[in-house]
């Protein structure tokens, strides 16, 4: 699941990444597990199972994830 959205979100974010194809897809892992822990906390449902849900809930988490990476890459190679 984290797989498919990682590569969703590597897909679906605009702009160019500083990092590579596959590091953005375990980035996009790491985030749709984040997503889902975070659909949990609120109460918006269990993450469970292979369907539309999960794979949202999964890919926003990524792009959240890709967005956070993106920016602290971007923060370390300025020197700041």
């Amino acid at each position: 699941m984290g797989l498919i959205a990682g590569a969703l979100a590597k897909a679906i974010r605009p702009g160019k990444d500083p990092q590579g194809c596959f590091f953005s897809i375990f980035i996009g892992i790491i985030g749709a597990v984040l997503g889902g822990w975070i659909a949990t906390l609120f109460g918006w449902g269990r993450v469970n199972g292979f369907n539309l849900y999960s794979i949202l809930i999964a890919t926003v988490g990524a792009i959240i994830a890709l967005a956070i990476w993106a920016a602290l890459d971007k923060r370390r190679n300025r020197g700041v």
